[in-house]
């Protein structure tokens, strides 16, 4: 009889699905690579059976298909070193520019307490605009 997955067995191959790096992701490939976690080599059907696992996949799947081509790993240190340097550079921006929407946020939310709007109002959706209009009304 074959032996069921504990939850740790899942996570283990929930993580491996989500760390492949090893070219083509395929249901028998994780088979294979699972089986060191698991001490032994689960089925395919054994793995698709548990929904964090399937959801993974199934992820994982739609994931390299929307990364498109892999970049190009820089040739040297020195570029690799710039590179890191620029990303910290637009890291550290986002996150003042990050901040500065908490303040204005915060600032609304006190101008929105002070002159009595309640929450509802704040939440109400947009109004639609048909901007397909065919009546002949001005626009």
């Amino acid at each position: 009889m074959a032996r069921h997955l504990s939850k740790h067995d899942v996570q283990a191959i929930v993580n491996l699905i989500r760390g492949w790096q090893d070219g083509k992701l395929t249901w028998e490939a994780i088979c294979e690579a699972a089986e060191p976690l698991v001490g032994k080599k689960p089925t395919r059907q054994s793995l698709n059976a548990h929904e964090p696992i399937s959801s993974a996949y199934t992820a994982a799947k739609k994931g390299l298909k929307n990364a498109g081509p892999k970049k190009p790993r820089p040739s040297s240190l020195n570029a690799a070193s710039a590179r890191i340097a620029n990303l910290e550079r637009a890291l550290e921006e986002l996150k003042a520019q990050s901040q500065a929407y908490k303040q204005l946020f915060v600032m609304w939310q006190y101008n929105a307490y002070k002159y009595g709007m309640k929450e509802h109002q704040l939440n109400e959706s947009l109004p639609f605009i048909d901007r397909e209009r065919s009546d002949g009304s001005k626009r």
